[in-house]
């Protein structure tokens, strides 16, 4: 399991690999996490609740993708880890709690702020893992 950041002059493009959906979706956040502040600084000392849906696995990628940065920018929650579970019915959803703490620009060594995930250049493949790749407007 791993992501990395593509060259991209004004976005930032991720790539991730895992063994599973579950892990994919986990490293994803931690991707997105890193990118805005540092996650080895925040602590667990609260916890927020909050949910992702779609109708297909890139429409649930890319709801994953607009509540992390609303946790971590509107509502000013850093972000320590996150717990979850994928359900698929009619629909996809994950329902999360984020650990962490109020952020703190200084402390948690604020990044960048993220607009926006974008469904271009998104991309999900399973075969024996997971490979997922999108952009974040920055």
């Amino acid at each position: 399991m791993s992501y990395k950041f593509l060259d991209h002059a004004t976005d930032a493009i991720i790539e991730v690999t895992a063994k599973d959906l579950q892990e994919a979706f986990s490293v994803t956040a931690d991707a997105v996490i890193n990118l805005t502040l540092d996650q080895d600084k925040v602590e667990e000392n609260e916890q927020r609740k909050f949910f992702a849906e779609g109708k297909d696995l890139r429409y649930l990628l890319f709801s994953w993708l607009e509540e992390i940065p609303f946790l971590l920018i509107t509502e000013g929650f850093a972000i320590k880890r996150i717990e979850f579970n994928i359900t698929q019915n009619q629909n996809y959803k994950i329902n999360a709690t984020a650990y962490g703490e109020p952020l703190n620009l200084k402390k948690h060594n604020f990044k960048v702020e993220i607009k926006a995930p974008t469904f271009y250049d998104m991309e999900i493949k399973q075969n024996g893992g997971v490979f997922m790749r999108f952009l974040l407007d920055l």
